[in-house]
């Protein structure tokens, strides 16, 4: 992936289903609104792109595609992100945040599809400036997905849930220190000023 030369900054938040990364993306949000930050916060997959209405029926398992196919829709899905969202925003001196990025495309996909494979298909993105990954047992994703009430989804079973923390964790030993490991499990408040004390040098 190739470096943010922008003058916006840009963070993603990552983990397993059931991890917690869209509320602490919120709660970053907040944070930088109240600093009187330009600020958006987005989330992939998108819902307004072809590509990512097609991934989102292959996820509530409406379709079936080739494993390659549906990573090969969420590098497409995440092409037009960043041409029409991301990019447009980080030129302007905005800080983006995205709930998922690249690195769900390794860590999920690298379930059935070579990571060399995957890689090649994300070679040309941006990599963030910071990767705030939120590890949870899958125990607890299980747990925390069921109570939510809308069912288990693809990706949410809980033995590719172990699989899909065991990719993450090569993620973070790949990456080194743009790839800020959290405990999941700590209480929402805890992580968040975890997440805010990881930026001090970063703002």
């Amino acid at each position: 992936m190739k470096q943010n030369l922008f003058s916006g900054s840009f963070f993603v938040f990552e983990g397993p289903d059931g991890s917690g990364q869209s509320t602490q993306a919120a709660l970053l949000k907040e944070y930088f609104l109240k600093r009187g930050q330009a600020v958006l916060l987005t989330k992939e997959p998108t819902s307004w792109t072809q590509a990512g209405k097609r991934i989102r029926e292959v996820l509530d398992e409406k379709i079936k595609i080739e494993p390659l196919k549906l990573q090969e829709l969420f590098c497409q899905d995440r092409r037009e992100h960043l041409t029409e969202e991301i990019i447009p925003a980080l030129k302007d001196g905005t800080a983006v945040i995205a709930d998922r990025y690249a690195f769900s495309t390794l860590a999920f996909g690298g379930l059935e599809v070579p990571l060399s494979a995957l890689m090649e298909l994300n070679q040309d993105f941006i990599f963030p400036n910071k990767v705030f990954y939120l590890r949870v047992c899958p125990e607890e994703c299980v747990r925390r997905i069921e109570a939510r009430g809308k069912g288990v989804q693809f990706f949410e079973k809980q033995e590719k849930l172990r699989r899909v923390i065991e990719n993450y964790d090569e993620l973070a030993r790949r990456f080194g220190d743009k790839f800020v490991v959290l405990d999941g499990q700590q209480s929402i408040k805890v992580i968040h000023q975890q997440v805010i004390d990881s930026l001090e040098n970063t703002l």
